[in-house]
């Protein structure tokens, strides 16, 4: 059975990617740590590299979507079959709760799932809820899913999921798009719930300047999945 194929997307996390990548390689011993550095001004892909994981950098920033794909594409050249990996897509920011992922390794695995999505068990920061309830809703109308964590970054893909889902939907878009490909192509999709813990945005100016660009995203992904 071939290792998982992690790719992290980082942007600017040069004091969390260390921790992140440590506890990857503890998670999976001889799986492949890729780093997706979406133009990162701080050191990240240095700090990444540092650590023990492979780097794909993109010079400007090309937003989450576009950083991801090009890591994407790096691993794909590799003919995987007739056992391809299971693919493992997590955010920068988790740290040491990074751990916990081999979890969704474990259901898509078991053949319960094509795409395994992390539910977090205990929520921190966030807003008013209107971005992630329009994704929810606009993935259910898109493949009739519904998801309780439809924006989660942290999943688990089969070889024939990612390769469905790649290139992913550009931008914060990349996981209402990953969903409706997926579940378009007849493929399964479980949540799983999993105490993770990230950088959270609050109800700041900062906060909900994110929020709004999120939904700009998600509106256009959305309306190009008709």
């Amino acid at each position: 059975m071939a290792d998982p194929v992690v790719i992290v997307a980082a942007h600017d996390e040069a004091d969390r990617i260390a921790d992140t990548v440590a506890a990857l390689l503890a998670a999976f011993p001889g799986g492949r740590i890729v780093v997706a550095d979406d133009g990162s001004g701080d050191g990240t892909a240095a700090a990444a590299r540092a650590a023990g994981a492979e780097v794909v950098r993109s010079e400007r920033n090309v937003g989450k979507g576009g950083a991801n794909t090009l890591a994407a594409e790096a691993v794909l050249h590799r003919a995987w079959e007739p056992d391809p990996p299971v693919f493992v897509l997590c955010d920068g920011d988790l740290a040491g709760t990074a751990q916990h992922l081999p979890a969704l390794v474990d259901a898509v695995r078991s053949g319960s799932c094509d795409l395994a999505v992390a539910g977090f068990a205990r929520r921190v920061g966030g807003g008013f809820g209107l971005a992630k309830g329009f994704a929810r809703w606009a993935i259910r109308r898109r493949c009739g899913l519904t998801l309780d964590s439809p924006i989660s970054g942290q999943r688990a893909l089969s070889g024939e999921a990612f390769r469905v889902a790649v290139p992913f939907a550009p931008r914060f878009g990349m996981e209402i798009g990953m969903t409706v490909d997926v579940a378009r192509a007849g493929l399964r999709v479980r949540e799983v719930e999993l105490p993770l813990a990230h950088r959270a945005t609050g109800k700041s100016f900062r906060g909900f300047a994110h929020r709004g660009r999120q939904l700009a995203d998600f509106l256009a992904v959305y309306w190009g999945r008709p």
